[in-house]
């Protein structure tokens, strides 16, 4: 009898366990995601990175969620990249959508036929082109231009090494930590991105870069609002949600802070906050990793 409940617990378990799989998939790939997992996990060809680079490490583990956001409130700092979302994108009436967007890419580049991910890089270098205007200061920008484009790359890329080195299943060694921003230097490179750095050394010292370039605006901080207190999810799944906020937070660099406007608290974020984001991140983990398909597919070839 203790048998026949345990194997029902089980199937209980994982008909759950696939059920918010599925859900979570939908919000993040879309409407067409069987679609669109099949042209990129499925296809046979050559790939831009080979099954055992870092990037796919990185990218596999369930601590982008906390990367991406992490991501998304730095970049928020920089007044002109920031006046190009605010002004061109339509992220409060279609969040998802910008989501899917985002994840659809570093699927395509990451795991991807090379040539479905160089289609995805000239869909986005075409509508950069448009991605122009003026900022609330007065100063003229665009989207294609190599500076803007070296911030976000660059916010991105220690973003998503941070949230792994805190959060994710695999410890990667220094030289698997420098191949990851190799890796992300070849999408960089074919966005336009002059130079990208190629160690991890490297992107802090262009990080620093661009400290004197950046500020707290009404723009960054209606997004931030946005971004940590008005997710477009129902009430239910925002403990969730909020608990990816908090973890995200105790991931942000102390200089970040005050223009953020975000208190630095680092021993509740060391003994409260990161735990919180290892929970989360193992239920995601579980939630996802059966049915991913970048678990299943083994391209092996190289571009």
């Amino acid at each position: 009898m203790d048998i026949v409940k345990s194997l029902n617990l089980e199937s209980r378990l994982n008909d759950l366990r696939d059920s918010l799989g599925e859900a979570l998939r939908d919000r993040v790939v879309g409407p067409n995601a069987d679609t669109r997992v099949q042209e990129i996990m499925e296809v046979d060809g050559p790939r831009w990175f080979a099954d055992d680079r870092p990037v796919r490490i990185v990218h596999a583990d369930a601590s982008m969620f906390i990367g991406g956001l992490r991501a998304l409130l730095l970049q928020t700092l920089h007044p002109l990249a920031m006046a190009g979302v605010a002004q061109h994108s339509d992220y409060k009436n279609d969040p998802w959508g910008r989501l899917q967007r985002t994840a659809d890419f570093l699927a395509a580049t990451t795991f991807g036929p090379a040539d479905e991910a160089q289609k995805i890089i000239d869909r986005i270098l075409h509508v950069h082109q448009f991605v122009v205007g003026t900022a609330s200061d007065g100063r003229p920008y665009s989207a294609n231009d190599p500076h803007l484009l070296r911030w976000v790359h660059v916010v991105e890329v220690d973003s998503f090494l941070t949230a792994h080195t805190h959060f994710g299943n695999e410890t990667l060694t220094q030289e698997q930590r420098d191949g990851y921003v190799e890796d992300m230097s070849i999408i960089a490179s074919k966005l336009g991105v002059p130079a990208p750095p190629k160690s991890e050394r490297a992107l802090r010292d262009q990080m620093k870069a661009f400290s004197g370039e950046l500020s707290s605006t009404a723009e960054s901080r209606d997004a931030i609002k946005y971004l940590m207190f008005n997710p477009p999810l129902p009430y239910p799944a925002r403990a969730a949600y909020y608990s990816l906020v908090a973890a995200t937070v105790a991931t942000l660099p102390a200089w970040s802070r005050d223009l953020l406007r975000i208190p630095y608290l680092p021993v509740s974020e060391r003994f409260a906050l990161r735990p919180l984001g290892n929970v989360l991140t193992r239920g995601l983990r579980w939630i996802t990793e059966p049915t991913a398909p970048f678990q299943r597919n083994s391209a092996t070839d190289l571009a």
